[in-house]
């Protein structure tokens, strides 16, 4: 692994791209530059590992046992990775990336910043492992100083040792909701509550699959996970109408059970509701997508080597579908093999390899469709039921606002709805707001979220300044129509 400190290092052309140094991204370049491939793995965040295996080369935290033996198996992936002739940028933005080949002959142009300097790469392939996102859960409070994702707040610990300080409420539903519960209170953290919000509506469907999950490599470290939740937690489940209460900041969750309420005083409240593709850049790329009614999430369509539907772009790991970062590193060595063979590069036996990576990508998968049915989110948190709840945090407009503006103007998608509100429009971008704004409009016209669809994003995919704008080179027809107007 060459690492390069600016962008200036970077070089003009390479064969492939690789966006997201996660299990995906990494196993991809890996795989790609072991048969003579010239790649590029660019990452905004600071090290390798992306969200699952954050900080697994500089993390602070030395007991192993804290933070688990499935963290632990990012460091094989990582170490592959650094044996590799790949180049990579840490802190680097892509904000675009276009199409620029002729007929037939796959190319892409993507612009990168990094320390405020811009520069334009050529890409002969480009595979986007981009990970996860977890899905909001809007409810009333959640936007007081004390409250964070329960994701947010494994980054922290992983990346520099840090646990919420104070009385701790985790709530929300999933299999990580334990898992960040346990390594918390291993680090330190005082959990006094796990509040699960599980819908479990679908458990007679989900129990058709239990029998494959038995089998699935998940089943005996998911069984100690919650055996040990269930000994060292105070779990309540079934928990309706979770408010977080305070006034400068987070003091106390309120919450129904069977119709009685509660209410727990805490410092910190930790909200998780599942994790859903990460799907801003394919969306702004145009690859196409579709309705996952198992995932309750847009998902983008790809074929069986995590092909897009635009020649030449693969979407690798959790960006395609969840499935966990087992199944993550499968995938982005399916889509780096599928690339060299596109270029022309492909080595070794490629039979025995295929077989290899088909079984072990449905070994991570068995399973996966209990899971989904299992932790299917609950539609009182996915549809905020409070009309005061915020839903877009960058331009602070509520539930109750998205439902009038329905109702008074006939509001037909959340590409329309911009123009009224502005949701979507902040620096997120719609990855906070965009899912419980198809939900909520879904719910206000009685139609599924796949008719209402979802926000159609633009380049720049990530906010820059207009000096990072401007260093990117432009076309002789788009500086010609800049003159000409």
């Amino acid at each position: 692994m060459r690492t390069l400190g600016t962008c200036d290092e970077i070089g003009a052309l390479y064969d492939l791209l690789v966006i997201g140094a996660g299990p995906a991204g990494m196993s991809a370049a890996t795989r790609a530059s072991k048969s003579g491939a010239t790649v590029l793995l660019a990452d905004e965040n600071p090290g390798l590992g992306g969200q699952i295996y954050r900080g697994i080369t500089s993390t602070p935290v030395q007991n192993r046992d804290l933070l688990g033996e499935s963290y632990w198996k990012g460091a094989g992936i990582a170490e592959a990775f650094t044996a590799s002739s790949s180049d990579y940028i840490a802190r680097c933005t892509v904000w675009s990336v276009e199409r620029a080949g002729k007929e037939g002959q796959d190319s892409f142009i993507a612009n990168l910043t990094s320390k405020g300097r811009t520069v334009t790469v050529e890409a002969k392939q480009v595979i986007l492992a981009t990970g996860a996102l977890e899905r909001p859960f809007a409810v009333p409070g959640w936007t007081l100083p004390g409250v964070m994702t329960a994701g947010a707040a494994q980054i922290a610990m992983k990346s520099s040792g840090l646990v919420p300080a104070g009385p701790t409420v985790v709530a929300g539903s999933g299999p990580l909701l334990y898992l960040v519960a346990t390594q918390l209170k291993a680090a330190g953290a005082n959990i006094v509550a796990i509040l699960e919000t599980g819908a479990l509506r679908d458990i007679a469907r989900g129990l058709r699959h239990l029998p494959e999950f038995l089998t699935s490599p998940y089943f005996g470290y998911g069984l100690r996970l919650l055996m040990k939740a269930q000994r060292d937690f105070s779990i309540m489940r079934g928990v309706s109408d979770l408010r977080i209460e305070g006034e400068d900041r987070a003091s106390a969750v309120r919450f129904s059970i069977k119709g009685r309420e509660r209410s727990i005083k805490c410092d910190t409240v930790l909200l998780h509701h599942g994790v859903i593709p990460n799907i801003n850049m394919a969306n702004a790329l145009g690859c196409a997508q579709h309705w996952s009614q198992e995932q309750q999430a847009w998902l983008p369509t790809v074929d069986e080597n995590f092909q897009s539907t635009i020649p030449g772009l693969a979407i690798a790991g959790d960006g395609s579908a969840i499935a966990g970062a087992d199944s993550a590193a499968v995938k982005g060595a399916i889509a780096a093999v599928a690339a060299l063979d596109r270029l022309g590069m492909r080595s070794g036996d490629t039979n025995v390899e295929d077989a290899r990576l088909r079984r072990d990508l449905a070994r991570y998968s068995r399973g996966r469709a209990f899971l989904d049915y299992i932790y299917s989110p609950s539609r009182d948190y996915v549809v905020p039921r409070h009309d005061d709840t915020i839903v877009c945090r960058c331009e602070e407009v509520t539930a109750g606002q998205i439902r009038q503006t329905i109702r008074e103007l006939d509001v037909r998608g959340p590409n329309q709805l911009k123009a009224y509100l502005r949701c979507g429009m902040g620096p997120c971008q719609g990855r906070l707001c965009g899912p419980t704004v198809t939900a909520v409009m879904a719910d206000a016209r009685g139609e599924s979220p796949e008719t209402i669809g979802h926000y159609r994003n633009r380049i720049p995919v990530k906010p820059i300044t207009v000096g990072e704008l401007a260093q990117s080179p432009q076309s002789e027809s788009a500086i010609k129509a800049v003159v000409r107007g």
